[in-house]
Parts: C-alpha cells; structure tokens; sequence
C-alpha cells in the first residue's frame, strides 16, 4: 500500500506529502528485524505497487508497437517485477549490513537505522538506479517537491540532493512512530523546517542572471496520431500542418517543432528543404525540428542511425540524440536479445548515439540545449551544453504514452532540468505537454493537451551558472555516503550483545 501511494506524490496528483510518508512505511518495514529475505519481499511488494502504478504508461506505448497484444501484458508485468528488484535489493542489503554480531536482526540503534542507514542508502540507490544500464531515473523522489518550497535546492544541489532530504524527513517520521515521546518529534520537524523553510530562505537567490534581450520563441504541436504518424499518406499532409502553425508567428525569432516532426529521414526530405529555401520568412528566423538520420559508416558498408534535431532557416546546425531509451532505440545485449524478440514477432529499433562533445545549437548570438525525449530525464545530459547555453530546448513525441500519467511525470522533470539550471526550458510535444518554463520552474506558458495547437512566448537568455551546473551530484552523494557510514558504525563496530536496555531503546 505505501508502494502504490508513492505516485500520487508526483503529477498529475502533486500530493507531495506522501512521498516521505511512503518511504517512512518502507523504513519501518525493514526496522523490524525479520531478516534478509522477509526484507526483500517487503521491499520487492513496494516496488511493485510503486512502479506498477507509476510506471503503468509502459503498457500505453505498447499500443503503438509491433509488440502481438498478448505478450505486450507480459511484457509489461515483467518490467515492473523487474525494476522492482531495486527496493529488494536495497532491502536485503540493508539488512544484511545491520545484523548484530550474534547474527540477530535485532536494531540495536534505532536512531542510527532509520535516520541514516535508510535515508542515506535510499538516495544512492536511486543514483545508481538512474545510472546502471544507462539508468532508469522516473519516480526519484527529489521530484516529487518541485511544487513546494523546497524547490529552491535543487539549483544548490540537484534532484538527489533534494531526494536525501526528503529521506530524512521519512526517517524522521519513522523515528516519531517508533518512538511516540516528546524528544521524537524534534527530527521530523527539524527535518521539515530543513528541507521546507531552507527552500523558502534559498528562493530569493539568483544563480544566474540575464545575458541580453528577450528572444520570442513559437511551439508548434502538430497532434499527430501515433499509429498514422509514419504512413505515406500522412507525410505531405503532417509537413503542411507544421508550416501552417509556424506561418502564424511570423516575428518569432524560433520556432520550435517536436521530436521527429519530420515523418522521414533527412536524406529522404528534399520536398522539405526545399520547401524551407524558397520560404523568405525563413530568412530572419529559425527553426528547429525532429527528425530521422541515416549516414554511410566510415567504411561505407553499414548505414548508421540517429534520432536528431536541426535548425533549419538563419542558423543550421545538426544535433544527434546521446543518451538512447533501451530497447526503445537500441538494443541492450543484442546477441541475446533480438532472437528472443523475433521469436516474438517484435522489430526494435537500433539507433546509434551522438557523440559526447557535440557543440550546442545556436540561435543569432546565443548558444541553447538541446535534450530529446527521454535525455531530459537526465541531468547530467542537460549540463554538457552549460554554462554555454543561454536556454534550453527539449522536445519529444509523448503520443507513445496515450492519455496517462507519463507525459505528467515526463514535464514535471523538465521543469527540474530548468531550476538546476537557471535557464528558461522551451518544450515542445507532439500531443503536448508543450510550454515555457522559467528558471524558478514555473509554468510560463502552456498549450491544450492533444490539441493542434501554437502559441508564442517571451523568454530571457541567461548567463551564469548555478553550484549544481558546476558540481553536479557531488555534495549529495558524499553527504549520502557520510551518512551511510555513520549509521552502519553502529552496527559494524558495536559487536556488544544488547542488553535488555539497549533492545528497549531501539
């Protein structure tokens, strides 16, 4: 039950508190003592009802799919049992490492469990979770505080930063519940006044600062159904739409069209770039779009792939997609993988991805970021192109999901991208969500989901770069570890058998 409580804290529902109320359930879960595999049950069941709901947009794309109607249930099923092992482990792990001498399981300090062991290790297994096998980062809960005062960390110390605050907090709680005295209550509430009235007291800071003029920047959302999204019918037609919204705004400096806006490769869209030449508004202003690219290898005998965006009009300039959605647009372990997945009658996507040091795109005198899709997620991704970039740009195709929750939780990421940043975030979708974000993350702008729609907005190049830009996931992860060794002494080098007084006070 805490396990599937865990979404609602993030968007659509924004109900922030439950997420350290869920963790201080899962805390309390694993302080009993029961041991090792009891542990890992528990944490499995949480995991489970966590991303079975809140990742249950899984099962939307598969709608999309090649994927035969009976296995994409299975498949899904898999996935969530699959990344539940997360909270399993960290369970067994956890439990594993607190046993006493005598091999008990037993905590001999409780204080020491639940307000270091579990916080510290929860915030660098979701580090590790958002890294390992190019890292799953959906549902951390430093996201779930973007709409509360404790936002203003996250220029200061990022998504895990804020996440192991959030721990402590559910530590806090736990202890309190454990505990029910007087001298309890002190660590929940301080820990609330840590992460909630720190924020307040960060927010008046300005880690950047303006860089020049207010550019105007267009979003077109063309709304194209996923399943006719890529038939030959539909190709003239999708490109007609997208130049009849950016006709709408002629003195936007950039207009901006969503991940492969354009249904083909690049090679293959000469009625395109003519089309785009022989446009004289495309003169003074550019545009920046999703496409497809093949290229020759060096050698000339392979084709590569790229999911990439252009600018396209006064400034022309190419970025290819660096960090790819696994099995999505490549194929982990494909040796092993694709026999399974022709068995099955699935076609996967293998796209190759760009290179690491690629130069951000340029529009008149300013750099600007660009993040594809699922890239936003990842915030080490975002600051390659910063301090450079003067603001970002992500755009992406959420028709995959449907009408879910997962192009909520997709934007309510970006717009953390955008306070750790300090730069204004331009998002365009295909069927939304598409708008402007500030560098505070508030939503400036914001257009009709699944809606053919456009809209232009103002927004400020900035200059600068916040500590997080700088530092990145440092400070938390040493903090997380310091907390972890310091709760696990207690455990480690204690190797006293508890007395009936030490069992009364854990």
């Amino acid at each position: 039950m805490a396990g599937a409580a865990m979404p609602f804290a993030f968007a659509p529902f924004h109900l922030f508190p439950l997420a350290p109320l869920a963790l201080a359930a899962l805390f309390l879960a694993w302080h009993d003592g029961s041991g090792i595999r009891r542990a890992f049950l528990r944490g499995w069941l949480f995991g489970l009802g966590m991303f079975g709901i809140g990742l249950s947009w899984v099962r939307e794309s598969f709608a999309f799919s090649d994927v035969p109607e009976v296995v994409s249930p299975v498949l899904a099923l898999g996935f969530v049992a699959l990344v539940s092992l997360f909270p399993a482990l960290l369970g067994a792990l956890i439990s594993l490492a607190t046993k006493t001498k005598d091999g008990s399981s037993k905590r001999i300090a409780g204080a020491s469990f639940l307000l270091g062991v579990c916080p510290a290790s929860w915030t660098l297994w979701e580090w590790l979770r958002g890294t390992l096998f190019t890292g799953l980062p959906w549902l951390q809960v430093g996201y779930s505080q973007i709409d509360t005062p404790a936002a203003p960390w996250l220029p200061l110390v990022g998504i895990h930063g804020v996440g192991i605050l959030v721990a402590l907090l559910a530590g806090g709680i736990a202890w309190l519940f454990l505990r029910r005295s007087i001298g309890a209550v002190l660590w929940p509430v301080g820990a609330a006044i840590l992460l909630w009235g720190g924020g307040a007291a960060l927010s008046p800071i300005e880690w950047t600062r303006p860089a020049g003029s207010p550019i105007e920047v267009a979003i077109a959302q063309g709304n194209i159904a996923q399943d006719q999204k890529w038939l030959a019918q539909m190709r003239a037609p999708t490109i007609d739409r997208y130049f009849d919204l950016t006709r709408r705004y002629p003195q936007a400096d950039l207009v901006v069209w969503p991940e492969t806006a354009l249904p083909g490769f690049l090679d293959n869209l000469s009625d395109f770039m003519e089309r785009a030449r022989a446009d004289p508004s495309l003169q003074k202003r550019t545009i920046l779009t999703g496409m497809l690219v093949r290229e020759r290898s060096a050698s000339g005998a392979d084709l590569r792939y790229f999911n990439s965006a252009m600018t396209i009009g006064a400034d022309r300039a190419i970025y290819h997609k660096r960090h790819l959605v696994p099995f999505g647009e490549y194929i982990p372990l494909a040796w092993l993988v694709r026999p399974v997945m022709n068995a099955l009658g699935i076609r996967l996507a293998d796209f190759e991805p760009g290179a690491e040091d690629q130069t951000p795109l340029r529009l008149g005198d300013h750099a600007f970021g660009v993040s594809i899709c699922y890239e936003i997620a990842f915030a080490k991704e975002v600051r390659r192109s910063l301090p450079e970039a003067a603001f970002l740009v992500t755009i992406s195709n959420d028709a995959w999901f449907g009408d879910s929750i997962g192009p909520h939780q997709h934007f309510e990421i970006a717009r953390a991208r955008a306070i750790e940043s300090g730069r204004w975030l331009v998002r365009s979708a295909n069927t939304g969500i598409s708008a402007v974000v500030s560098p505070a993350g508030e939503v400036a702008g914001i257009l009709p989901q699944f809606e053919v729609a456009a809209e232009s907005f103002e927004i400020v190049p900035m200059r600068g770069a916040t500590p997080y830009v700088k530092i990145g996931d440092i400070p938390a992860l040493i903090l997380a570890a310091i907390g972890l060794l310091s709760g696990l002494s207690r455990f480690r080098f204690d190797w006293k058998t508890p007395s009936a007084s030490d069992l009364q006070g854990a």
